[in-house]
């Protein structure tokens, strides 16, 4: 199992959809900005501000990004999707999925 050390973690919750997904941010070592959480099944629209690089360390998601030709694709456990900035995606949560989040400046 990955660990990431000397990371600033920021101890609030961040939490969406009535608590159907949460996440913690932190800032890693790099001065690298990224989240932790957890999705429950159903689905969810998100706006990025930043560009994003979505993991899925466990679960399985659909995801439709908005921006650009973009359709319907399944993501699985060690697998990612990129959101470009100011942009938004719909999200099909199948099953309980752990993820990390990269916001890329």
């Amino acid at each position: 199992m990955p660990v990431m050390k000397n990371v600033e973690l920021v101890k609030k919750a961040n939490i969406y959809f009535d608590g159907n997904v949460t996440s913690r941010s932190f800032v890693d070592e790099n001065g690298v900005k990224k989240s932790l959480g957890v999705m429950m099944p159903g689905e969810y629209t998100f706006n990025t501000e930043d560009a994003e690089h979505m993991e899925i360390i466990s679960g399985r998601v659909e995801v439709l990004i908005a921006c650009g030709d973009s359709n319907w694709e399944t993501i699985e456990a060690g697998d990612y999707f990129e959101v470009p900035a100011n942009c938004s995606f719909d999200i099909k949560v199948l099953e309980v999925t752990d993820y990390c989040c990269t916001f890329i400046q």
